[in-house]
């Protein structure tokens, strides 16, 4: 092995170092895919997804599929690095078997948000702390066809480096938002639970990791190690979650999250709170 330098460019993906710490994007990436795709000349907008959700669109007019594919496939290498573009990537993902005219145009209304935001990526600090935290959320029949809902989640080290974040459709049709956030908390806890074991070979030991949920029902599940009848139905394989609550594993804290698309105006005014 011989050293090369500092690094500045890895597989697509752009390295800033800087003694205050290390700023990861991939503008010369989304400029490459935005002329592929005949669309750095289209008007910017302020969100990667319209506020209202997408359906089959049955009787929409077809386009062509391998296209629309060859534009899912390029944002979702994005998202290595974007995840304000993730769950609206993911959402179109769903309708590439049979894409019409308006999934379409919500996929070019991803790269007209990126023409607007082509330099965004994450920063990591030096000199911050370490410990792992994470948010969970779920909507509740986000996906119109199926009447299934959607998981998200996100994890921290320390309050500012973030390090994995989500967005999928669940296996299982919930029959209420509180059983959706139980769901996508026990998928959230399986990720934590994999990140911990990883960090543990470099030294780093976690205990009671702070887990973030909005519902306080769905957090009250996990934490009562009796099934009752209103969660008996819930697939087995979601219930791990509460062998390791009682082996305080996680501790618990609500905060209001809420899993929606934002209009421009509210996502302005989140990331001039978190500026």
């Amino acid at each position: 092995m011989s050293m090369m330098g500092e690094l500045k460019f890895f597989l697509g993906i752009q390295i800033h170092q800087s003694p205050r710490g290390i700023f990861i994007n991939q503008a010369k990436y989304a400029q490459e895919i935005l002329v592929k795709h005949s669309m750095t000349s289209c008007n910017g907008t302020g969100t990667p997804i319209a506020t209202k959700h997408l359906d089959d669109d049955l009787s929409g007019t077809p386009v062509d599929q391998t296209k629309y594919h060859s534009k899912v496939e390029a944002l979702m290498y994005l998202t290595a690095s974007r995840p304000d573009i993730m769950h609206a990537t993911c959402y179109c993902a769903r309708y590439q078997a049979q894409p019409t005219e308006k999934h379409l145009t919500a996929v070019k209304r991803i790269f007209r948000y990126l023409k607007d935001t082509i330099h965004i990526g994450l920063w990591y600090p030096k000199d911050t702390g370490f410990e792992l935290t994470a948010f969970s959320n779920s909507d509740h029949v986000g996906c119109l066809d199926s009447h299934k809902s959607t998981s998200g989640g996100i994890q921290f080290l320390g309050s500012d480096k973030l390090v994995s974040w989500s967005s999928k459709k669940q296996d299982c049709t919930s029959m209420s938002s509180t059983e959706a956030g139980y769901v996508s908390l026990s998928v959230c806890c399986a990720q934590v639970l994999w990140m911990r074991t990883q960090l543990t070979d470099y030294g780093f030991h976690f205990d009671k990791i702070p887990m973030y949920c909005d519902s306080k029902a769905a957090i009250a599940i996990s934490c009562n190690p009796v099934q009752h009848s209103r969660t008996k139905h819930i697939d087995v394989r979601y219930h791990f979650i509460k062998e390791k609550v009682k082996k305080e594993s996680f501790q618990y804290l609500v905060r209001r999250l809420g899993m929606r698309c934002l209009t421009q105006a509210e996502l302005e005014a989140l990331a001039n709170e978190s500026a």
